[in-house]
C-alpha cells in the first residue's frame, strides 16, 4: 500500500495513522483511498488506481467503500471535480478549517484547478 502511495505521488505525513482502503487485483494493490481525520471534518485524501487499472471502475468502488463506512460528511480537495460529482459529491464554497493544505502538499497543484467538494452523510 505505501509502495503505490509513493509511486503515485499519493503519500502524505501521518498516512499510517487513517483508515485506508485498497483494492485488490490478483493478490496485489492496485488502488488505495484513505480517509483524514480532523476535529472538525472527515476527508478523502490519496485515491489513486495504477496506471494499468485505471478505466476499470476501481476509483469508483474505493469511494463507495469509504462512503458506506464513514459515519459523517465527507470532504475533499480535487482537480477532477466531475468524477466525484457523480459519486454524489457536490461544490461548496470552502473547506473546513481544520482542512487547511500544508503548502507543500499542493505544491505544484494548480490551485485555479482547486475544487472544494463534501458528501453528506446518508
Amino acid at each position: 500500500m505505501r509502495r503505490l502511495a509513493e509511486s503515485l505521488d499519493l503519500d502524505y505525513p501521518g498516512m499510517e495513522r487513517d483508515r485506508i482502503w485498497v483494492a485488490d487485483e490478483a493478490g496485489r494493490v492496485a488502488g488505495i483511498v484513505a480517509l483524514m481525520k480532523h476535529p472538525d471534518s472527515d476527508e478523502l485524501v490519496a485515491l489513486g488506481v495504477e496506471p494499468e487499472h485505471r478505466s476499470k471502475g476501481l476509483g469508483r468502488r474505493l469511494v463507495e467503500a469509504l462512503l458506506a463506512e464513514a459515519p459523517d460528511d465527507v470532504h475533499l480537495a480535487t482537480i477532477i471535480p466531475g468524477f466525484f460529482e457523480r459519486c454524489g459529491f457536490a461544490v461548496i464554497p470552502a473547506a473546513p478549517p481544520g482542512m487547511a493544505k500544508d503548502p507543500a502538499w499542493c505544491e505544484g497543484c494548480p490551485k485555479e484547478k482547486c475544487t472544494i467538494m463534501v458528501r453528506k452523510a446518508r
